[in-house]
């Protein structure tokens, strides 16, 4: 617990989020936490506790739903299968009229990839705010938070006596020891299949942004960047679906790159169709972007780990990229966004140890 102004307690759930409140008090993409940006904050290092206690656990993520859907006339949940450890895969789901355009935002494919959970959480919130609600007028959105229950829990079939994190661990892997993000083809695991046959089949999709976190080593231009995007890169990809994709981007990377805080890479990424960036354009001709997001929760190799003194300004950097692209889609502003800038976008590269 921590005392601010006015002696008011906060929970130890907004400890080191507290960036994120002020963020969406006035619109959603309000000024950025003063603390780290760009790419800046702290690396682990061996010189800092990561402590995942400040995170939402599964319990406390599907608690917070359920008050939001209770609050928010607007919001319905759905649970769309079981994790192999039977926990309940939930969808949150904002669908106003069946002929607006519809954005699926997935999140935690990787179960030590947190923060784009948290800030999908607070972006559930400010929906349910005056300044936020009238979007929902224009674009249909699905959320789906946390798909690796099972890994950000550290409930898995394998040891991970070698993870950095204090508190739980979390794990890439799913309880079955298999990257989520590898079975996009086949659908072997229950993950996969809930998202497959309950949200990608289920609904009509436009859009989708699959959010990560990366290593926290890679910088652009010389400079550290706080995330990196990427389009499909399979040659299948219909050049709609693709043009669609990089005005997806384009509509990121001028939300976050000249905010001052924020510096974004281009991800080196590969073709194959089992990763969702390049499956499901296939699949589904739906317009896919990824974003990686700088540093993991937790990790046993100490460059992917990120301090979590920096993890205000990227649950911020996840809110607006989702007010951002559900703005621009609402009110059909995507449809001109300026994909010129990816001719010259670089792509990221690995700075060495200091």
């Amino acid at each position: 617990m921590r005392n601010q102004a006015g002696q008011k307690t906060i929970s130890r759930r907004s400890f080191g989020l507290l960036g994120v409140t002020t963020v969406l008090a006035a619109s959603g993409v309000a000024a950025a936490p003063s603390a780290f940006g760009v790419g800046e904050g702290p690396g682990y290092g061996g010189n800092e506790t990561v402590n995942t206690s400040i995170l939402h656990t599964y319990d406390e993520l599907v608690a917070e739903l359920k008050t939001q859907a209770a609050k928010q006339s607007a919001l319905e949940l759905e649970v769309i299968g079981q994790s192999v450890k039977g926990r309940d895969l939930y969808l949150a789901k904002y669908l106003s009229n069946p002929a607006n355009p519809t954005i699926l935002f997935l999140t935690q494919q990787h179960g030590n990839e947190q923060l784009t959970t948290e800030g999908a959480l607070e972006f559930i919130k400010s929906l349910g705010t005056g300044k936020n609600r009238g979007v929902l007028k224009g674009v249909n959105i699905l959320i789906v938070p946390m798909l690796n229950a099972d890994g950000a829990m550290g409930d898995v079939n394998f040891s991970l006596d070698n993870y950095i994190a204090k508190g739980r661990h979390l794990t890439r892997y799913n309880a079955n020891e298999v990257d989520l993000n590898r079975d996009h083809i086949v659908k072997v695991q229950p993950e996969t299949q809930a998202l497959h046959n309950n949200v990608m089949r289920k609904y009509k999709i436009d859009y989708m942004i699959d959010l990560h976190h990366q290593g926290a080593r890679s910088q652009r231009d010389g400079e550290l960047v706080s995330g990196s995007i990427l389009y499909p890169t399979t040659a299948n990809v219909d050049a709609t679906v693709l043009e669609g994709s990089k005005r997806l981007g384009a509509v990121v990377f001028h939300a976050i790159d000249p905010t001052g805080w924020g510096h974004l890479g281009r991800y080196v990424g590969g073709s194959a169709e089992t990763i969702s960036r390049n499956g499901i354009a296939v699949e589904y001709g739906i317009s896919t972007l990824l974003f990686e997001m700088r540093g993991m929760s937790d990790h046993e190799y100490e460059p992917y780990v990120l301090g979590q003194k920096s993890n205000g300004y990227l649950i911020k950097q996840t809110v607006v990229t989702l007010t951002a692209t559900t703005r621009a889609i609402a009110d059909g502003s995507i449809a001109t966004a300026d994909t010129s800038f990816w001719d010259t976008l670089a792509e990221q590269t690995s700075r060495g140890e200091e």
